[in-house]
């Protein structure tokens, strides 16, 4: 058995990707137009994953807006935890999404975990890949927003 990836559905394609591609760092690995089903498939995988078919991915569902216009809202449930991702530097990949205009919703204080929100309020959790950092400001102070 292989982990393949989470599909997670959006409402709006265009921010949804300069979330996981351009500020989480996410490269997209392939995409697909259904037109007969009216969605897009998008497969983005972290730079530190393997190449080759069975890498893990996150796929973004877009279903296309009805012929009327009107588009499926969705909401989140407590049964969907979060994404997760190691990252090198934790320090580094906040300040990356927060230059984005992320909001971090749970400072890495302790230089181990800090947590995110895609546009579809998708809750992704950053963990430092090996020890904690040394506390650092401006993060060691900076206090929770909202949930995660």
């Amino acid at each position: 058995m292989k982990y393949l990836h989470t599909m997670v559905r959006v409402t709006d394609l265009d921010p949804s990707l300069k979330f996981y591609r351009d500020a989480l760092g996410l490269r997209e690995v392939r995409r697909t137009e259904h037109e007969a089903g009216r969605f897009t498939l998008v497969y983005l995988a972290a730079p530190g994953d393997a190449d080759g078919p069975f890498q893990p991915q996150v796929e973004l569902t877009y279903n296309w807006p009805a012929p009327d216009g009107t588009s499926e809202t969705y909401t989140g449930g407590r049964n969907f935890g979060h994404l997760a991702f190691a990252v090198d530097d934790i320090y580094a990949a906040c300040e990356r999404l927060a230059e984005h205009g992320v909001t971090i919703a749970r400072p890495p204080r302790d230089g181990r975990m800090a947590f995110v929100r895609s546009p579809d309020n998708i809750s992704i959790e950053l963990l430092q890949n090996g020890p904690a950092l040394a506390p650092a400001e401006p993060w060691a102070s900076m206090p929770n927003t909202g949930s995660w």
